[in-house]
């Protein structure tokens, strides 16, 4: 599943400009989906997975460990890829010059392979590894974005993804000179003798702060709202809802299994620091969204705040809480990842997301639009759309610790949400068409398709909530230890 897209991403480079790296990077894209969903039904229906590399047992050998959520993770990451690849080949020819169309879909292979590898292995070490291979593929992608600032947005991410991966490495480092290995299931095993060590304490906050960088939990996202905005359509759809899920399922192993929920919320004063940032990141990023004038950049400050809803679920350290984040990193991908698609066909038609340049956009965009608007009903919480469920599992879980006061916060901040997604509607559904854009058509059925596969997916698991909320709520019980 890592080797095929890795094996892949040299052979797109060689393959001349033009339809064959695109082609064969969708066919890798639906292979991997295929494998991602084989190895989650085998682990639901046997549980954990283990393989190692070389015939080499653990510790000492290369792990690669598959258990119900990191199998929940992959096939997020997969079935994303899935759908944005087919939707990368036409959206990419109008945005990057047809001489790098090979060097497009090799990087994008190659933060395909980095992000799935960082999900599968069990050994803390080679998770750095494939989290360097996806971010510096990923920078590339960025500056290959077609408005100028995208170079500046690109070495931004790079400065600050640096930091926090050294940081994460440091970690690691001191973690290794106190234990002596570096497989995830051998520490989470020899780290309960050594909680009094202060090398362990100091390697930890190097990690939370690294994979907190990473995931852009406030203050440390101001790499990605740039990074969003510049990157080229595609690139933004599939880092908006992958990137950040995986530094997401990077916290949640570190704190859970690594390190022990005991050790990281409450013999370490991590649970205050990750609920009161996560609370002033919700609300000022989701009023920033509201400010904003181009329409990717409004979804790239929404994204900040619904990782603060995730990193508030993680806080409770309940598996009611656990459910919640979980949920969210699943129905987040969906709606993140229907919206900028959707923002992409109009790029793609138009050349512009600025939300005044959208105006009486509806009237020759209708399908476009409204999947921009669904979308939106299910990043505000709407009944019957995907985060209706997260927001309704996180609202419980603040319930249950007793603070109605939080599940307040979060339904004020929903109202936010609204009036961040109506800008957008209003403007493209209830001004009138400029007749500049009178000859704009509606966007083509090869970007129409992928949008609306997530537009329905949110729909569908809006309503039908046992596999996502189901297989996240096992994943949780598995990581506090009360599974069956």
């Amino acid at each position: 599943m890592i080797v095929v897209p890795l094996l892949a991403a040299p052979v797109v480079a060689m393959l001349p400009n033009g339809r064959l790296p695109w082609l064969l990077s969708s066919a890798v894209s639906w292979a991997v989906l295929a494998m991602a969903w084989c190895l989650l039904r085998g682990v639901l229906d046997t549980g954990a997975i283990s393989y190692q590399m070389g015939g080499w047992a653990p510790p000492w050998g290369i792990e690669f460990r598959i258990d119900t959520l990191n199998a929940f993770v992959l096939f997020v990451v997969a079935a994303i890829g899935a759908v944005v690849t087919p939707f990368a080949g036409p959206s990419a020819r109008s945005e990057v010059p047809e001489r790098l169309t090979s060097l497009f879909f090799c990087l994008y292979l190659l933060t395909y392979t980095g992000l799935l590898g960082i999900t599968a292995t069990g050994d803390i070490f080679n998770m750095f590894v494939f989290l360097e291979i996806s971010s510096l593929s990923s920078y590339a992608l960025i500056a290959l974005g077609r408005d100028r600032r995208a170079l500046t947005a690109a070495y931004q991410y790079l400065i600050m993804g640096t930091i926090g991966a050294t940081f994460f490495l440091i970690g690691v480092g001191l973690l290794y000179s106190v234990t002596g290995t570096l497989n995830i299931a051998d520490l989470s095993a020899r780290l309960p003798a050594l909680e009094e060590v202060r090398v362990v304490h100091t390697a930890f906050a190097f990690m939370v702060a690294g994979v907190a960088l990473k995931l852009a939990l406030f203050p440390l996202h101001l790499w990605l709202p740039n990074a969003y905005t510049y990157a080229p359509s595609a690139v933004s759809a599939f880092i908006a809802a992958t990137s950040t899920k995986v530094a997401v399922y990077v916290m949640i192993r570190v704190l859970f299994t690594v390190f022990g929920v005991e050790f990281s919320l409450r013999e370490m004063p991590l649970q205050p620091i990750l609920l009161v940032l996560s609370i002033i990141g919700v609300i000022a990023t989701s009023l920033m969204a509201v400010n904003q004038l181009d329409a990717k950049r409004l979804l790239a400050y929404s994204s900040v705040a619904q990782l603060g809803y995730m990193a508030i679920g993680i806080s409770f350290g309940t598996v009611l809480g656990l459910t919640a984040a979980i949920t969210h990193i699943f129905n987040h991908a969906l709606m993140k990842g229907a919206l900028f698609l959707a923002l992409g066909a109009v790029a793609y038609r138009i050349g512009s997301t600025r939300i005044r340049d959208m105006s009486g956009l509806a009237k020759v965009m209708p399908w476009t639009i409204m999947a921009f608007a669904i979308g939106g009903l299910s990043l505000v919480g709407v009944p019957l759309t995907a985060g209706f469920i997260s927001k309704w599992y996180l609202v419980s879980a603040a319930l249950e610790q007793g603070w109605w006061w939080l599940a307040v916060i979060m339904l004020l901040t929903s109202l936010l949400a609204v009036m961040y997604v109506w800008k957008v509607i209003e403007v493209a559904w209830f001004r009138d068409l400029p007749e500049s854009r009178a000859d704009v058509r509606e966007a083509p059925l090869s970007l129409l398709i992928p949008v609306w596969v997530l537009v329905l997916a949110n729909i569908w698991f809006g309503i039908d909530t046992r596999f996502s909320a189901q297989v996240a709520a096992r994943a949780a019980e598995a990581l506090l230890g009360v599974a069956p």
